[in-house]
């Protein structure tokens, strides 16, 4: 039996398939564990840690889901990841808000050409029903999701427990294996944290075998945005 290793006072448990030594120094991978310490000194949101981990994930021509768009910026960090020359990337965003949709639109307008522009699919519904705008037989790497308010919008408008439990349920549905499903759960408003039991509870029951969900928290900072990733094997 192998004996945990202890490396700088930490100990790490032996592990043959995942091994760092086994990256290849070209690996997107690599440069997440600088993002991870920035987020934990309290130098990068979130935000800033899922796309990192995206970017690790998500390949040229894939297709890829904002399940809540808000102001457009996961959109165009997605659409950055997945536009090549080949112009088969493609990013389907929806929100429930039009006042979403339009702010997106007008940030993709400003930061786009007219080819990019076609690789991103706007929807106005909710993030429940995205296997009714997504093709059948598309490989979806990616579905994201910001769970809260619109920033800047009216706050009584929020994402609910019951409508995001069928939107991770059909995201499970759709994700090929080695996707992702991204979730930063904003927890400082009514019903914030009655979301996120709901994301943890179905992220708890998923397989072993087939998945691996992980979560990140500021134990001093009980407000402070959740981000939690659930990775298909």
């Amino acid at each position: 039996m192998k004996q945990p290793i202890k490396q700088n006072g930490f100990i790490s448990e032996p592990n043959n398939l995942h091994s760092s030594t086994s990256l290849p120094k070209d690996s997107p991978s690599l440069g997440m564990e600088d993002a991870l310490v920035s987020y934990l000194f309290g130098k990068k949101r979130a935000t800033d840690i899922a796309h990192m981990v995206w970017k690790g994930i998500v390949q040229k021509g894939d297709t890829v889901i904002d399940a809540t768009c808000g102001n457009g910026f996961d959109t165009l960090a997605m659409l950055n990841l997945v536009s090549d020359d080949s112009h088969k990337g493609y990013v389907y965003a929806l929100d429930i808000q039009k006042d979403a949709l339009d702010k997106t639109s007008l940030l993709l307008e400003e930061s786009l050409d007219s080819n990019e522009k076609q690789l991103v699919k706007l929807f106005n519904i909710c993030h429940s029903k995205m296997e009714e705008v997504v093709p059948t037989n598309a490989a979806v790497r990616l579905v994201a999701f910001n769970l809260g308010y619109l920033p800047g919008g009216d706050k009584e408008i929020i994402t609910r427990s019951e409508t995001t439990l069928l939107a991770l349920e059909a995201a499970k549905r759709i994700i090929i294996p080695g996707g992702l499903i991204s979730i930063v759960v904003y927890v400082g408003h009514p019903g914030g944290r009655e979301e996120l039991e709901t994301v943890e509870t179905f992220a708890a029951r998923m397989s072993v075998e087939d998945w691996i969900c992980c979560k990140l928290g500021m134990l001093n900072r009980p407000n402070s945005p959740i981000p939690i990733f659930l990775f298909r094997r």
